[in-house]
């Protein structure tokens, strides 16, 4: 027998499994009410607006869209995003250099990984963070500094105080910051303008580049929009990720980064020749047509109106069924597709989840979402897939187990 072991890269040994994508095999229960999965609602997927736009596409470009295409992607797709950047980026003038289109967001964390990190480096992320950006970054050996996040966003003072310690120490300062400012996943909550303020001058004093991760900024259902880091930095640092995943069709697997420096995108659609070549044409050209059409305003209004229902129905079942424990609590977001629950103090959300599958419920345990291993009394849950109906049943069950693990924390303390 082949010594596999043996052969393989110390990155490809420290690489473990999505706990999210193992733990979605454990809801496949008959009957499971799954607040797991971070899944758009297929009700929302615009079909017949693809069939049509698919079709005439294809008649009208069907050997171009079938064929290799250029790695920075397609001319068309960029100027149309240029054009759709301007909503939210109004006083810089994009060029289609400042854009490179990727095989979703995912495959921009995995070219950002490659293009910044080297063994032992270490970079910045909240505490929580986004587990696939763990999970990508991890791959390069890279060493975590966690900085913690509160309902205000990444705590900037604690980041000065590491970063400065770091300098004072003559040690390598980390290679970039990860942060998530629009209804972070896991926790749900938007950074203040004060906020990103901060950790962009904070990025500034100590020449470190600033990755915005944006993929839920367009599903804003209450509150007022806070201006993007991306249009806030006048210096370029910062390198700022979309996606069409949650507001178009997550099986595209269409997402695209945007650099005001375009040296950044030059180098990683280097690294991207070596990876996939390009980002498949044909889907590219279907998503140029449906925004030259103006589809995409529409469909995100249409998802903010669907998902709102959604997010509202959660809160107020939260506020019905879960018991008054002291040290429960959870977010409000105002957007996006999560909300963060907190277990009081002792509760361990890790060992709950096999009692919540036995009771046919399921959410992510949240200590996959801390880089230091913390976090075992929280848990993501996910409001943008599940029925109404079964928000309703499902927080009725989680708030049972809560309960009764309550009670079994107290006998075993007791004893």
């Amino acid at each position: 027998m082949l010594d596999l072991e043996k052969l393989y890269s110390e990155s490809a040994k420290i690489m473990k499994a999505s706990v999210i994508r193992e733990l979605l095999k454990l809801t496949r229960v008959p009957g499971i009410i799954s607040f797991a999965g971070g899944l758009p609602a297929p009700e929302t997927f615009p079909t017949e607006k693809i069939k049509e736009i698919t079709s005439t596409v294809i008649d009208r470009e069907g050997p171009l869209m079938m064929q290799y295409g250029p790695t920075e992607g397609s001319p068309g797709l960029k100027e149309e995003l240029i054009k759709y950047i301007k909503n939210d980026v109004t006083d810089y003038d994009f060029k289609q250099e400042n854009f490179l289109i990727t095989t979703a967001s995912q495959q921009a964390l995995d070219l950002l990984g490659k293009a910044f990190i080297n063994p032992g480096d270490t970079i910045v992320v909240g505490l929580p963070s986004y587990l696939g950006a763990l999970q990508a970054f991890n791959a390069y050996r890279t060493r975590f500094i966690g900085i913690p996040v509160d309902n205000d966003g990444m705590v900037p003072e604690i980041l000065e105080k590491n970063l400065g310690e770091l300098k004072a120490a003559g040690k390598p300062l980390p290679k970039f910051i990860y942060t998530i400012p629009d209804f972070q996943n896991p926790a749900g909550i938007t950074y203040t303008y004060e906020r990103r303020k901060a950790i962009l001058e904070i990025a500034y004093k100590y020449d470190i580049p600033v990755i915005e991760d944006s993929p839920y900024r367009e599903l804003r259902y209450t509150g007022e929009k806070v201006e993007s880091m991306l249009s806030m930095d006048k210096k370029g640092y910062v390198i700022a990720m979309f996606t069409f995943s949650k507001t178009m069709i997550p099986g595209f697997r269409l997402g695209w980064v945007v650099a005001k420096n375009p040296e950044i995108i030059q180098k990683l659609v280097i690294i991207k020749q070596g990876v996939d070549l390009c980002t498949p044409p044909f889907t590219q050209a279907i998503a140029t047509e449906f925004l030259k059409r103006g589809y995409l305003e529409t469909q995100v209004k249409a998802n903010v109106a669907f998902y709102k229902q959604k997010q509202r129905a959660m809160l107020n079942c939260l506020d019905q069924y879960m018991p008054k424990l002291e040290g429960l609590s959870w977010t409000k977001p105002e957007g996006g597709m999560f909300l963060w629950l907190t277990l009081p103090k002792g509760m361990n959300a890790d060992e709950m989840l096999y009692q919540a599958v036995e009771e046919k419920v399921a959410y992510v345990i949240g200590s996959a979402f801390f880089c230091n291993g913390e976090g075992k009394n929280t848990m993501r849950i996910n409001f943008s897939y599940p029925t109404l109906e079964n928000i309703d049943v499902g927080i009725k069950k989680l708030a049972r187990v809560i309960s009764e693990f309550a009670e079994k924390n107290k006998e075993k303390a007791a004893h």
